[in-house]
């Protein structure tokens, strides 16, 4: 696994806090892991005595914690003196633990594992071997006293699988290091204010070029150099988006932007405006162009606040594709979500065949996606042959492709184009991928210049561990190999633009 990238203006400690069963120990390590910094749970501190009074069903009290506190304190600046980075993990219930272990260790962030006392029980209800006994759940809630806002806490909800508890801390940690600051030297003290752009460092070169954290309240979103794609959208320490690692390649075209043609073009061949062209085929196993031609390209940062960014870049005339493209794209946080437009135009002298589409992937927290529960608002489905080419199409009424009505996708495997989308008055239509609960979700809307929406379910990814972990939904304004049989492509005219908008809304994150 990458580990996450560690600048300068990192913070140097990480402390991890919550009752008995809120998975500190797991989290606290795996984030360890992740960053390659140094790793202590508080319980290596408890002595003997500690040990077997929790053990016979006794709480500690405040004197009983002290000397735990404090030795937990000295490893902490031991770890700092040396120039080691570390996360500690502990329970730290009362507000005046957390002053004692924050105090005078400036650089040093909060991490709040928040559950329900229902998740807690049957967690620790089936933890065996452990000297902490279930029942003492209850003395634990009743003393808590959760971090206030002026303690500055990464509150992350642990209804999700480890890894994305692990994902959303340091996601919300990056925010914090690149927009909203970093402790001061304790608790209540005023934070400094850091720049809102992060880049990468030359020093430390990131495989996918520069980054760009957007932030707006509960909200935080990253937009990389590399193809301007789309890395991660997180709302409430939740991620929306099984993306890709800081640090790590792009893989299964997460997050990307597929200009100037979405899915693929058979064989590479296509004719236009007289023309036999040939693009180079980079599907090579199935002998398609996949996926445009920018997908690689580093673009160049045009515009940025705190809760947007405009990427762009030009694609030159070259073999396949012998004209002038402009393609800039904007994300932007807002009330209802992220929005995304991106805008291509003809900047040569001739007419050009176009298409776009972008390809994140979506998740609710479950481990995989068959329990996932999606709704497709559209009519009609492409089938496709076993090299992902259309054959034609047929109403999803009656075929197994049916989603217009909410339900779990179970063990069906998607890899399918859907059109005729019934849309809502505003003129969008509304993807959803709901948590089995119905408590929460995401809705992925299409709006200008979206015709076609793909949905994967990601069965024939080359990494077996990232299958059916996220939905991709593909807004796209044209089908596969649209460069061949003209469906839907659009025909840009010199000077011309087009538009394709779309965007995620969470709900039930509050």
């Amino acid at each position: 696994m990458a580990r996450e990238e560690t600048t300068d203006e990192s913070p140097r400690l990480v402390l991890v806090v919550g009752v008995a069963g809120s998975g500190k120990s797991t989290v606290g390590r795996r984030l360890a892991e992740r960053l390659g910094w140094a790793y202590r749970d508080a319980d290596t501190f408890h002595s003997e005595a500690d040990r077997a009074k929790m053990a016979s069903g006794h709480a500690l009290t405040d004197s009983d914690r002290e000397p735990w506190l404090e030795a937990i304190g000295e490893w902490m600046d031991r770890a700092t003196a040396t120039g080691q980075r570390a996360v500690v993990t502990c329970s730290a219930l009362k507000r005046h633990y957390r002053d004692k272990l924050l105090a005078g260790r400036p650089r040093t962030v909060l991490v709040y594992l928040h559950g329900s006392r229902e998740l807690l029980e049957s967690r620790l209800a089936s933890r065996h071997g452990h000297f902490f006994p279930a029942a003492l759940l209850d003395s634990q809630l009743a003393i808590l006293q959760e971090p206030e806002p002026d303690e500055h806490p990464v509150v992350v909800e642990i209804d999700q699988p480890p890894e994305a508890v692990v994902a959303a801390v340091l996601s919300l940690m990056r925010s914090r290091d690149s927009g909203d600051g970093v402790p001061a030297d304790g608790p209540g003290q005023e934070r400094a204010v850091h720049a809102a752009v992060r880049e990468s460092s030359s020093a430390s070169p990131s495989p996918t070029g520069a980054s760009w954290r957007l932030v707006r309240e509960e909200q935080s979103a990253e937009v990389v150099q590399l193809g301007g794609a789309l890395r991660d959208y997180v709302v409430n320490g939740r991620p929306l988006l099984d993306g890709f690692s800081t640090g790590s390649p792009v893989t299964g075209g997460r997050g990307q932007l597929l200009v100037p043609w979405p899915n693929r073009v058979g064989g590479g061949r296509y004719r236009f405006d007289g023309r036999d062209l040939q693009l180079p085929l980079t599907e090579v196993e199935k002998g398609n162009a996949i996926h445009g031609l920018l997908r690689w390209t580093l673009w160049e940062l045009l515009a940025r606040t705190d809760d947007s960014v405009v990427l762009g870049t030009t694609l030159c005339p070259q073999p396949g594709y012998p004209f002038l493209l402009d393609v800039r794209v904007e994300y932007r946080l807002g009330a209802d979500g992220l929005r995304t437009a991106v805008r291509a135009t003809n900047s040569g002298t001739d007419p050009l065949p176009y298409g776009v589409g972008q390809h994140p992937y979506l998740t609710v927290g479950t481990d995989h996606v068959d329990s996932a529960v999606l709704t497709v608002p559209a009519r009609t489905l492409l089938r496709t042959d076993d090299k992902g080419l259309p054959i034609g199409q047929e109403p999803v009424e009656g075929t197994p492709y049916d989603f217009r009505t909410a339900r779990p996708i179970g063990d069906l495997r998607l890899d399918t184009a859907f059109t005729g989308l019934d849309r809502e008055p505003d003129g969008r239509a509304i993807v959803t991928l709901a948590h089995p609960s119905g408590r929460r979700g995401v809705d992925l809307w299409l709006g200008e210049g979206t015709r076609w929406v793909q949905v994967y379910t990601g069965d024939t990814l080359a990494e077996p561990e990232r299958r059916r972990r996220g939905v991709a939904v593909e807004a796209m304004s044209c089908p596969p190999d649209a460069f061949r049989s003209g469906a839907d492509l659009t025909v840009l005219q010199p000077g011309a633009t087009h538009v394709l908008r779309w965007g995620l809304s969470p709900w039930g994150y509050a």
